[in-house]
């Protein structure tokens, strides 16, 4: 399909960050480099161009995970460092797609199989099975925003 092309090229280029173990310094990336470079806060804070309290104010919004991110770049590059922001899906993106496909096929195709059943027209099991993997293929081939409504 066309359109998973998209979805398959952003799936490869987040798969290595997929697989990292992530695990943030408790107070922050900008204390632990800067302490780890054995950079003084008066010293930081200097070559950021702001007084000390400015520079450990910034310390603490980056541990708490409220400093913007220009802010954090600017910090960054004193300390030699570089901002990649990315966001890291739990899973592959496919995955997600054929999941919420599969799971609004099914609702969709139990609604109409339960009314059925009401007027003692029911399905099998297996033709069940059989109108939710069509319903998933037309879904997946579709407009793929129908699965967010």
């Amino acid at each position: 399909m066309l359109q998973d092309l998209p979805l398959r090229h952003l799936d490869e280029q987040l798969a290595p960050w997929r697989e990292l173990p992530y695990s943030r310094p408790r107070d922050g990336w900008l204390r632990a480099i800067r302490g780890a470079l054995g950079m003084r806060v008066r010293q930081f804070a200097k070559a950021a161009g702001v007084v000390p309290s400015t520079a450990m104010a910034a310390e603490i919004a980056e541990a708490r995970g409220d400093i913007t991110l220009t802010t954090l770049t600017r910090y960054a590059q004193v300390l030699g460092c570089e901002v990649r922001y990315v966001l890291v899906p739990k899973k592959p993106l496919q995955e997600v797609v054929e999941e919420r496909a599969e799971a609004l096929a099914r609702a969709e195709v139990a609604a109409v199989h339960h009314t059925m059943a009401l007027e003692a027209q029911s399905t099998s099991a297996e033709q069940f099975e059989r109108q939710v993997a069509e319903l998933r293929r037309k879904i997946l081939d579709g407009n793929r925003s129908r699965l967010w409504i």
